[in-house]
């Protein structure tokens, strides 16, 4: 590529990186990066959509409409490494590379718009990605723009530098949070019998995850983390009256990730009946399968082996989750890994910065896609 055009992305993503945003606060990131392409760019148009925008270039009617995406949020971490382009937000940091994602999209922007393209491209830029929430409220753009084929890529640690991995099919499982809240009735911890404590119900939903996510009960792989337990107040005369769990629940399928949902909730309604509590529900960070059709992801594997980068199968989906599934449900696509190294810090860990060499990686990439 351009090698000021690679200079100015590893500058763009310095100045991310130094100045990130939580999902759905991302206003700073979101104008920067428009200034960004209205400043280095001549033929492309910007369409900005609220929380999200993208930039078009237009080859003509009748040409193959080809989106690529990046996502652009932060996470609620502290820097606590030495960096020139440390964030200056306490509490906020590009911990997971999303500042290095959309610096790789604006920089195969910028080549777009000098060399030309014999399709029309669009460059997503999606709010949200770590909430679950931000791809859904793009997906306007796949019917507005009438888009055929939708690309992404992400950083991934564990895995040889500058690697594409690629996998048919699910990529990535879908996921939620799920919360219980139990209400009963409160009494003095000698008699709890005058009560309606939650705790026995609670330990019986738990006993029963196993059997729910038995790998004889299910087709793929189906999980279950407990990731909190709460009852009743740190008062030893007190009988627990109230409690809460909250659950990551997580399918290779959707349609498993719904049965164990629906199996949970039928567990906790019986417990709540037994028991004589109130139960209700709440959802959130709500992740969708993202599956490869096979011929966007066979654009992946040529792309890799012209521009002489090793490729890896995935042997089995990976138990993240991406909300690029939103978009490749509405039409064809794929979502790749590039290998940081396999030694190097994983994302979402304080010793984490994106490597400004793979900018370059996925700009050589997407470009390889297009040129099929």
């Amino acid at each position: 590529m351009n090698e000021h055009n690679l200079e100015l992305a590893v500058q763009l993503r310095h100045e991310l990186h130094a100045h990130p945003e939580l999902s759905n606060e991302e206003t700073w990131t979101k104008q920067h990066l428009m200034s960004f392409l209205k400043t280095h760019t001549t033929n492309l148009e910007l369409i900005d959509r609220g929380n999200w925008f993208y930039a078009a270039y237009r080859s003509g009617d009748g040409k193959p409409n080809i989106a690529f995406r990046a996502d652009f949020d932060a996470l609620p971490m502290d820097e606590v490494i030495d960096l020139p382009w440390a964030s200056e937000y306490p509490g906020k940091a590009h911990k997971c590379g999303h500042d290095g994602h959309s610096s790789t999209l604006a920089a195969f922007a910028l080549e777009i718009d000098q060399n030309g393209a014999d399709q029309n491209v669009f460059f997503l830029f999606q709010p949200a990605e770590e909430t679950g929430d931000g791809a859904i409220q793009c997906v306007d753009l796949i019917e507005d723009e009438q888009i055929d084929e939708i690309y992404a890529y992400h950083n991934m640690s564990g895995l040889p530098f500058k690697t594409v991995v690629v996998k048919d099919g699910t990529m990535m499982c879908a996921s939620k949070g799920m919360t219980i809240q139990l209400a009963g009735s409160p009494a003095h911890a000698s008699q709890p019998e005058n009560g309606q404590n939650p705790a026995l119900a609670i330990a019986n939903i738990i006993r029963s995850i196993e059997d729910f996510t038995s790998p004889e009960q299910n087709e793929g792989l189906v999980l279950c983390t407990v990731v909190q337990i709460d009852a009743g107040e740190k008062a030893f005369g007190m009988s627990a009256s109230k409690g809460t769990l909250r659950m990551t629940i997580r399918a290779l399928y959707e349609k498993e990730l719904d049965r164990l949902q629906s199996n949970l909730e039928d567990c906790a309604n019986h417990q709540a009946e037994e028991h004589g509590l109130a139960v209700s529900f709440e959802y959130q960070d709500e992740f969708p399968e993202t599956a490869n059709a096979k011929e966007c992801s066979d654009k992946f594997r040529e792309s890799a082996k012209a521009g002489g980068l090793e490729i890896l199968e995935l042997p089995e989906a990976y138990r993240g989750s991406e909300d690029f599934g939103h978009l490749s449900k509405r039409t064809k696509g794929a979502y790749c890994f590039v290998g940081n190294g396999e030694e190097y810090p994983n994302v979402h860990t304080s010793e984490y910065d994106f490597r400004d060499k793979l900018i370059e990686t996925g700009v050589q990439l997407f470009k390889g896609v297009l040129a099929q």
